[in-house]
Parts: C-alpha cells; sequence; structure tokens
C-alpha cells in the first residue's frame, strides 16, 4: 500500500502522512492536554488544570432538574433544535450577562458547544492561512490552539499588572500597517486573565477598543471569569463600549458546570449570521438536552447565590495559594489574582520551568509550563498555578513539593557555576509578599 505522496509506509507510524490538508501541521497536543494523565493520579498534587470544584455545585437540586426535564420535556430535549440555540436559553443568557454591561437582544446570541467552539467558528470565519491575530502575551493555550490550526500568524502584546498595554498594541499595529499587513481580530481575557491571574483595568478598556477600532481590527472578548471576582463588582465588558466592534464570549463551564458544554457568542448581526451558518456545518445544532437542562437550572435555582458560593471557594483557595507561595517560594515572584483559577509564577533566573516539570512529576506536582501560553516559544521562566481545584491543604503541600523540586534546580545550576538570583522584572511580576486583606 502506498501513502498520498506515492511513497511506501514503511517503518512510519501513520500511512496517512503524505494525505493530511496542510491545516494539520498546527495541530499538535497541548502541554496541559499531555498532562492530564499524569496529574489525575490521586498521589499527584495537580496545580495545572483548571478544573472548576463541583463539589460546591448542590448535585440533589441538579439531579431534580434532570429528572423533571426528561420527564416532562423530554420528547423536546431529546431532538434537534435550532442552529442558533434555544430562544429561552438566549433570553436567560441575557440576565447572567447583566452584571458585566453585555446589552444585546436575545437574536444577537449564538449558543455554541461550550466557549471553545465559539472560538473556533470566529477563527473559521474571519482567518485564512496567514492572517494575522494578535493576542496577549501569554494567552490561553485553547485559543492558541484554534489560531495554529487554521494557519493564523499569532502575534503578542505585552501585558503587565493591569492588563493588555494599550501603547504596546499600538505599537504592533503600526509596526504591521508599515509592514503592510493588518491584524484581523485581537483576542483578549480582559477578566481574571488565564493564565496571568490579571484583570485589564476600567480606564484601559476603552483605549483598548479605540486603538482596535483605528485600525479596522475586530475584538474578541473571551470572558469566562468574569462573574467569578473575589472583589466588587465586574468591570463593564469592552463589549459595553460598542458592541459594533466586539464579539463577545460567555460559558456556563465556570459558573454551572462544564459537562454540559454550553457556552454563547454575542455578536454583530451579520458575524451572527455567518456564526449560525458555520456552527450548522460544524454540529447542525448544540445539544438541545444541555440548553434546556442549563434553563431549567436558571429558572428554578438561585444561580447568582450558587455563583457567589463558587467565589467564597475559589477566594479561598486562592489565599492558600499565594500563603503557600509567600512562605516556601522567597526566590519566585508571582501576580496576585482578584478573581478566577490562576496565578502566573515567575522562577529564579535560569530556571526552564519546561525542562523541570519530568522532575516535579516525579515528585508528584504538576503544574503548566509558561511555553503552553506562547505561539512563539517564550514563557521558559514562567509557570501556571491553578488553585481553583485542590483543598487549601493540597495545595500548601503541592506548593510544598514544587518548592523542593525548585530548590533541587537551584543547587544544580550553583554546582555547576552558576549564581542563580531571583529576577522580578516580568511584565506580570507583583510584589512577592500576598495580600489576604
Amino acid at each position: 500500500m502506498q501513502t498520498g505522496d506515492g511513497s511506501k509506509p514503511g517503518s512510519r507510524l501513520d500511512q496517512w502522512l503524505g494525505s493530511y490538508a496542510a491545516r494539520t501541521r498546527g495541530m499538535t497536543a497541548s502541554e496541559i492536554r499531555a498532562l492530564f494523565a499524569v496529574a489525575s493520579r490521586p498521589e499527584v498534587v495537580s496545580l495545572a488544570g483548571g478544573m472548576p470544584n463541583l463539589a460546591a455545585l448542590p448535585m440533589d437540586v441538579v439531579g431534580k432538574a434532570l429528572s423533571t426535564l426528561v420527564a416532562t420535556n423530554g420528547p423536546v430535549a431529546l431532538q434537534y433544535g435550532s442552529g442558533q440555540g434555544d430562544p429561552e436559553l438566549r433570553r436567560r443568557i441575557l440576565d447572567v450577562m447583566a452584571p458585566n454591561r453585555v446589552n444585546a437582544h436575545p437574536d444577537d446570541i449564538v449558543v455554541t458547544t461550550g466557549s471553545q467552539q465559539a472560538l473556533d467558528l470566529v477563527t473559521r470565519i474571519f482567518v485564512d492561512p496567514g492572517d494575522v491575530i494578535l493576542a496577549e502575551a501569554p494567552s490561553y493555550v485553547g485559543a492558541l490552539g484554534v489560531f495554529r490550526s487554521y494557519q493564523a500568524d499569532v502575534q503578542h502584546v505585552a501585558m503587565d499588572a493591569e492588563g493588555l498595554i494599550p501603547e504596546a498594541l499600538q505599537d504592533k499595529l503600526i509596526a504591521l500597517k508599515r509592514a503592510g499587513r493588518r491584524a484581523k481580530l485581537l483576542y483578549t481575557v480582559p477578566n481574571h486573565h488565564n493564565p496571568g491571574g490579571v484583570t485589564l483595568s476600567a480606564e484601559r478598556r476603552p483605549r483598548i477598543l479605540e486603538i482596535a477600532q483605528r485600525f479596522g481590527v475586530l475584538v474578541l472578548e473571551d470572558d469566562p471569569y468574569g462573574l467569578l471576582g473575589f472583589d466588587g463588582d465586574p468591570l463593564p465588558s469592552i463589549h459595553s463600549y460598542d458592541p459594533d466592534g466586539v464579539i463577545y464570549l460567555g460559558s456556563f463551564s465556570k459558573t454551572f458546570a462544564p459537562g454540559f458544554r454550553v457556552g454563547w457568542a454575542v455578536a454583530p448581526h451579520a458575524v451572527r449570521e455567518k456564526l449560525v451558518l458555520a456552527s450548522e456545518s460544524a454540529i447542525l445544532c448544540p445539544s438541545s438536552f444541555s440548553q434546556m437542562a442549563v434553563t431549567s437550572y436558571l429558572e428554578n435555582h438561585d444561580w447568582k447565590h450558587q455563583v457567589g458560593v463558587f467565589r467564597e471557594l475559589y477566594r479561598e483557595r486562592r489565599d492558600a495559594m499565594l500563603q503557600a507561595l509567600h512562605d516556601m517560594l522567597p526566590t519566585s515572584s508571582w501576580t496576585n489574582p482578584q478573581g478566577g483559577f490562576y496565578v502566573w509564577v515567575k522562577v529564579p533566573e535560569g530556571l526552564d520551568t519546561k525542562a523541570m516539570l519530568p522532575r516535579a512529576v516525579t515528585a508528584r506536582v504538576a503544574y503548566v509550563p509558561g511555553t503552553a501560553f506562547y505561539a512563539d516559544g517564550q514563557g521558559r521562566d514562567h509557570m501556571r498555578l491553578s488553585y481553583c481545584y485542590p483543598s487549601p491543604e493540597r495545595i500548601r503541600e503541592g506548593v510544598r513539593r514544587l518548592a523542593a523540586v525548585i530548590d533541587e534546580e537551584l543547587d544544580v545550576q550553583t554546582t555547576f557555576g552558576a549564581t542563580p538570583r531571583p529576577d522580578r522584572s516580568g511584565p506580570l511580576v507583583e510584589s512577592p509578599g500576598p495580600d489576604l486583606t
């Protein structure tokens, strides 16, 4: 048998290697996915995955809602549905977005199979191979995977403790214009950033949008963590400043349960129509059962109170993480998240978090190396630690194991003549002391 390029397979592992489309060259397993098998072992403290802590979810309420749904409306829930999504759920989503001041009509919303599908659909309808997408440095690994699969040219824009830097965005867009190029999309996670753990300041939000609009760039605002802030009300979405310049993505994975795989996109009218067509060609329609289950939950349960329960649970774990880092990693520095799931840690100069990961796994602790969150190989001096799932006691034990691994790496450096020293100059690094007030 021959491969698609006419050669014999021989010792090749994949006899169809010559038949794949060119775009598959960008399809590689993420560093987080590669960790799942190891991190799920009970003896390993996983500070890697961003799994919501569903122990706080009232399973009896959820179970009753599902049972009632099947008993009273099963034939509809188990049938095909609308490609745009259930109308009643779209109306309920307006209430969910209200704290973030996303002003929309139910017809502006397209329900998707998680917000990850929305990322895919937006990229599919806007991006040709070689088109430029701007993304924060660092950026969400799942988005980078989508952009890579469509052969986009992802270029990063710097962040600091207040989020995406407007001046850096403008400089990047000017440089692209001078080179005869333009960016199609600006991808941003403004609230409780994944992986950075920072929040785009209120002052910068309209500035970011103004710069993007001046250069004809559509903003893709990904907001899975917007309701999970620890202090005060959510900041206004970027979408709230001009709905025609922004596609807003939301998800129930972090505020309800990821297993239902229900997300959504809010888009300008013409874009919405393209999203519906793209969604129908991909999946025909999102799951009616999942949508109606989420609708039932929103109707019959105090979901706002439940979000508050999640916030307090994650705040307790955030505090445990920051205290453990303060006590055990004096040579490192980190961001101070005000919500969400993650803290971004800068390790001492000379350490490589990707190279160090096998030693950490042997020591029964897992994290995600910073390289996972860049399209260009940056990030070896950073790691993402997740505090959402482990108990405070497990978080502290995980950091203790991680500190021992870092100390071993520093000892190796010293043995071979290096002089390690803390370097707190990274743009996302704040004071190493925790603020638990």
